[in-house]
């Protein structure tokens, strides 16, 4: 009797993601298989309008490193992917069916997924009950805590968690309340993908800009914030307008917007209105196109941009200069604490520089060190998330002991410490009342009584 087929299941919602795949393949970082499916996801709010990333330019260049690519939308419609999930009894019932669908039989089925504390890789990894699961991060979310509590039954079954080495020596958080060893893919892997993906027009669609090979304008990266009730949009707006600001005063005459897919028009256009009232000549990019394929076709003088991972990329993969605005808003506007941004807003507001600071962004200077970013993070870590990693409880206190300023208050919040009863959580006049589970049931009850009291005088 032959030995059953082996298939590996790689899952992927963005361009950037299957090139991390492409590059961990390359690289060997997946054991020997007789046949791998790309499984693609649209997460888009109206998938039915946005491009598939199998459709953007460039894919064709990874396609190869798989033998199959089939879609995840189509094999769940008409639910989608982000708010789907199989009810327990359906499970089985799941599984029979997406193994006819893609002819997998009783094949031996390993994962590789995104994201596996949330839809679709949560439902994936449920329905293909008791298989291996390898995760990949290519974000900065890596470096932060799971945002939700994983059932055992699917993060017992988590063997490794792939990950770029976005910010040199310093070690993911994410999954390791289950003992996951984290696993850097190569960073000359990940830059010989990018250019193939940058090799000729493949990044660069037709009707985009001639864009110079040596070094070129700043580059601005658009977030679309608003869209995930960050900020306004007219907030959001000013943030983009801010950069473009920012780049002139630092001498940049020529400027290249990159704004989010989703992002609306008005965006651009108020942006070129201001590029025109200070003399600045803007191009916007409108196609789908992966800013690391920008940082090789154009060698762009300065990265600039709000807490994306492309300004780590363009930092630490091609050595690009770089600079940061608007994460103190940010730092301010997440919530509730636990938001997952928090971790790659609070990493690019402490390494990178700020654009209105033209001395450090001159110099790059770094700000701080990865072994007191580490600490840092960790302190956040468990502020965030306690239940998940009441062992850092000693390494958060031990921090905000020692380091809680005007400076990092910033990545705290007093609310928090006191939910949590770490240091900084009373004015420093009151620091001699005990933090303990009396004081905290007392001042409880007396919160109690003041919301009951003003129930009763509005009534």
């Amino acid at each position: 009797m032959s030995a059953p087929r082996r298939t590996q299941i790689f899952q992927a919602s963005t361009l950037y993601g299957v090139a991390t795949l492409a590059a961990a393949l390359d690289a060997g970082r997946f054991g020997p298989a007789d046949r791998r499916i790309l499984l693609v996801c649209n997460n888009a709010a109206t998938p039915e309008t946005t491009p598939s990333l199998d459709t953007m330019p460039g894919f064709e260049r990874l396609r190869g490193r798989f033998d199959e690519v089939r879609s995840w939308n189509e094999a769940i419609s008409p639910f989608h992917p982000g708010g789907w999930a199989p009810r327990g009894d359906d499970v089985v019932l799941w599984e029979r069916y997406v193994r006819m669908l893609w002819d997998l039989g009783d094949d031996e089925v390993e994962l590789a997924v995104e994201s596996i504390q949330v839809n679709p890789s949560l439902a994936l990894a449920q329905i293909f009950t008791g298989v291996p699961v390898d995760v990949y991060a290519d974000g900065l979310m890596s470096y932060g805590p799971t945002r939700n509590k994983i059932d055992p039954l699917v993060g017992t079954r988590v063997r490794r968690l792939l990950h770029l080495d976005l910010v040199p020596g310093l070690t993911p958080l994410l999954l390791t309340e289950f003992g996951v060893a984290p696993e850097v893919v190569p960073t000359d892997a990940f830059l010989k993908v990018l250019d193939e993906l940058a090799h000729g027009d493949a990044g660069l669609p037709a009707g985009t800009p001639a864009l110079p090979d040596v070094e070129g304008p700043a580059l601005l990266l658009g977030q679309y914030l608003s869209a995930l009730s960050i900020l306004t949009a007219e907030e959001e707006e000013e943030l983009h307008l801010r950069m473009v600001r920012g780049a002139a005063r630092l001498g940049h005459t020529r400027v290249v917007f990159k704004p989010h897919p989703t992002a609306p028009a008005r965006f651009s256009r108020a942006l070129e209105e201001e590029a025109r009232q200070i003399g600045v000549e803007l191009t916007v990019l409108d196609t789908p196109v992966l800013a690391e394929v920008l940082y090789r076709r154009m060698r762009p003088a300065l990265v600039v941009g709000c807490f994306s991972t492309a300004l780590c990329t363009a930092s630490a993969l091609y050595g690009l200069p770089v600079a940061r605005t608007g994460t103190d808003l940010l730092l301010e506007r997440l919530a509730p604490y636990q938001n997952s941004n928090r971790v790659p807003v609070t990493i690019v507001d402490a390494l990178l520089p700020e654009l209105s600071d033209a001395a450090a962004v001159g110099a790059q200077e770094a700000g701080l060190g990865v072994g007191e970013l580490t600490h840092l993070l960790r302190a956040v870590g468990f502020a965030m998330q306690p239940q998940i990693h009441p062992a850092l409880r000693a390494d958060a206190e031990r921090y905000l002991a020692r380091h809680l300023d005007a400076t990092t208050w910033r990545y705290f919040k007093r609310r928090r410490l006191t939910a949590l009863a770490l240091p900084g959580a009373v004015p420093a006049q009151l620091a001699f009342i005990p933090r303990n589970a009396a004081v905290r049931r007392v001042a409880r009850r007396a919160r109690s009584v003041q919301r009951s009291l003003k129930r009763t005088a509005l009534g």
